[in-house]
C-alpha cells in the first residue's frame, strides 16, 4: 500500500531531520493550500464515530464549516456507529484509518479523532505525517513518551493545525482566567484543590483482582486487532470494550484523564505550571495491578516560575474522597449518591467537579469546562466587583476554532504546544497511581529521578509488531 509505505519511509526521514536539527516530509502543502484562506468547508475524516464520536460529529456539523467525506470505526455494525452512517451515507466508510488514508487521504483536510485514550497516538502521528490537520480527544495521549512524540511532531510538522478536545479551552472561564490574571486579580497562588466525586462507569470487578478478565467471543462486527492497536494483545472481553476501557491501567487514564483537562487547564496554562517536580499519592483506595483505584488523591508539586510562588495542585476523585471547601464557599444539598466514610459524617456540601484556588489574598471556586470563576466569600466578591476587568467573549467554539485554524483564519486554543505538557502532568499521575510510591521528577531531562520503574513506565511497553513506525520521529 503506497500511502503506508511513504509513512514509514517519512517516519525514518524525520527521523534523520531532528538529528540534523531539520525536517523532511511530505507535510500538507496540498491541503493547506486548498484551505488557508479559502471560503469552502474543511473536508473531515472522523475516526471513531461512536458515543463521544457521535457527539463531536454534531459538534462540528453544527459550525457549518466542514465537509465529511470519511468515516472510520473498528465496528461499523454497532449499535452505536449506525447514526453517523445513517447521517453522511455518503462518506467512504473504513475499518482501518490506515487504509482510509491509503484510498482517500488526498481527500481529507483535517481529521477529528475520538477513540480510546490508548488508541489515540497511531492515528493521531499517521495524521500528522499525512499533512492533515488534528483534533483529537483529551487526553492527548496514555503515555508520557507518546504525548513527548506528538509534542515533537507539532513542531515539526509546521503547517498541521492541532488541538485536543478540552472544549472549556474556548468557553468563558478560558477568556475569564486570562483577563483575571492580567489585571492582577489572579496572582500568587499557591494552592489548587481540584476533584471529580460524581459517578463514573466502573465496571464490578474485585480490586483484589489477579488477572485480567476471561476472553469471551468477539462481536462480529467488530475488528478486535485494529481496536487495539499498538497496545499488546488482549483476550477480548466486554469490560475492556465501550466506556469501560477507561477503567484499565493499558487502555485508560481513569478519572484523571479523563476530567482533569477540562478542570485544571486554565491554571495549567495561564500559570505556566509546567510539569510537576513530584507527584505523591496520598490516597489510593482499593489499589491494584489492573484498574484504577476506586479513589485517589494525589498531590502534584510545581516549582517556582518567575515571580510565582510554588503551586501544589491535589487531585480528588471518587464518591467518598470529597475534599474540604474554604469557609465561605456556599452550602448546597448533600448528595444522597454518596455513602459514608467509615461511619464518618459526610460534610454538608454537593461538590460539583471543580476546583478551588487559594491565592495569598484571595480564593476563587469554579466548576469544569467553561464554568466561570467566583471570588468567595460573596461579601469578599461584592466588594470587590467594580474592580474586576471585562471578559471578551469567545470568538467561536471549540470546533469552530479548530475549523476555522484549518482555514488560516485563527489560531487553535488548546495546540499540542499547550495540551501536551498538559496531558504529560495526567501522565505522571497515572504513574503515581499504578506504582503506588512517589515520583521525584526533573524538569529539564524530563525524566524520574528516584524509581527506575517509575521511569520506565513514562515510556511504557514497546509498541505491537506492526505499529513500531509510528514512533518515529
Amino acid at each position: 500500500m503506497t500511502t503506508r509505505r511513504e509513512f514509514i519511509r517519512n517516519a525514518a526521514l524525520a527521523s534523520v531531520g531532528v538529528a540534523m536539527g531539520g525536517i523532511s516530509t511530505k507535510m500538507n502543502a496540498a491541503s493547506y493550500s486548498r484551505v488557508v484562506g479559502a471560503n469552502k468547508k474543511v473536508n473531515l475524516a472522523h475516526i471513531g464515530i461512536g458515543n463521544r464520536g457521535w457527539e463531536i460529529i454534531n459538534d462540528f456539523d453544527k459550525t457549518g464549516l466542514a465537509n465529511v467525506v470519511a468515516l472510520c470505526d473498528v465496528d461499523m455494525g454497532a449499535e452505536h456507529t449506525k447514526n453517523a452512517l445513517n447521517k453522511f451515507p455518503k462518506a467512504k466508510r473504513f475499518k482501518d484509518f490506515r487504509e482510509m488514508f491509503d484510498k482517500v487521504g488526498n481527500e481529507i483536510d483535517a481529521v477529528a479523532i475520538a477513540t480510546p485514550d490508548f488508541a489515540h497516538f497511531p492515528a493521531v502521528m499517521m495524521s500528522m505525517a499525512e499533512g492533515k490537520h488534528v483534533y483529537v480527544e483529551k487526553p492527548l495521549s496514555r503515555t508520557f513518551h507518546e504525548s513527548e512524540l506528538l509534542l515533537k511532531a507539532s513542531r515539526k510538522y509546521t503547517n498541521v493545525v492541532t488541538q485536543m478536545g478540552n472544549q472549556g479551552h474556548s468557553e468563558a472561564n478560558y477568556f475569564q482566567f486570562k483577563a483575571w490574571k492580567e489585571a492582577g486579580i489572579i496572582k500568587d497562588v499557591t494552592a489548587v484543590t481540584a476533584h471529580m466525586n460524581n459517578p463514573r462507569r466502573w465496571h464490578g470487578w474485585d480490586p483484589n483482582i489477579r488477572k485480567f478478565p476471561a476472553a469471551e467471543p468477539i462481536p462480529e462486527t467488530l475488528d478486535w486487532d485494529v481496536w487495539m492497536m499498538a497496545q499488546r494483545y488482549h483476550d477480548y472481553n466486554k469490560d475492556f470494550h465501550y466506556g469501560q476501557w477507561r477503567c484499565w491501567y493499558d487502555f485508560g487514564m481513569g478519572a484523571l484523564g479523563d476530567w482533569g483537562a477540562h478542570i485544571i487547564d486554565t491554571v495549567h496554562e495561564f500559570l505556566d505550571l509546567g510539569l510537576p517536580e513530584e507527584v505523591i499519592p496520598v490516597k489510593l483506595k482499593d489499589h491494584n495491578d489492573y484498574f484504577f483505584p476506586m479513589s485517589s488523591t494525589i498531590e502534584f508539586k510545581f516549582p517556582k516560575r518567575g515571580k510565582m510562588p510554588p503551586l501544589v495542585i491535589t487531585w480528588y476523585d471518587g464518591l467518598d474522597n470529597i475534599p474540604p471547601v474554604p469557609e465561605g464557599y456556599g452550602v448546597s444539598e448533600l448528595d444522597p449518591n454518596i455513602p459514608s466514610v467509615g461511619g464518618g459524617q459526610i460534610q454538608p456540601t454537593k461538590l460539583n467537579p471543580g476546583k478551588e484556588i487559594y491565592s495569598k489574598e484571595l480564593i476563587f471556586k469554579g466548576g469544569s469546562h467553561g464554568s466561570t470563576l467566583s471570588i468567595i466569600p460573596e461579601e469578599k466578591a461584592k466588594a470587590m466587583a467594580k474592580d474586576l476587568p471585562t471578559v471578551p467573549e469567545s470568538p467561536s467554539n471549540h470546533f469552530a476554532n479548530f475549523l476555522l485554524a484549518c482555514q488560516g483564519k485563527e489560531k487553535t486554543r488548546s495546540p499540542f504546544e499547550v495540551s501536551a505538557p498538559l496531558s504529560q502532568v495526567f501522565n505522571l499521575g497515572v504513574a503515581a497511581q499504578r506504582l503506588n510510591r512517589k515520583i521525584v521528577f526533573d524538569r529539564k531531562t524530563k525524566r524520574v529521578t528516584n524509581d527506575p520503574f517509575a521511569d520506565a513506565y513514562l515510556t511504557g511497553e514497546p509498541p505491537r509488531k506492526g505499529w513500531e513506525d509510528f514512533y518515529k520521529i
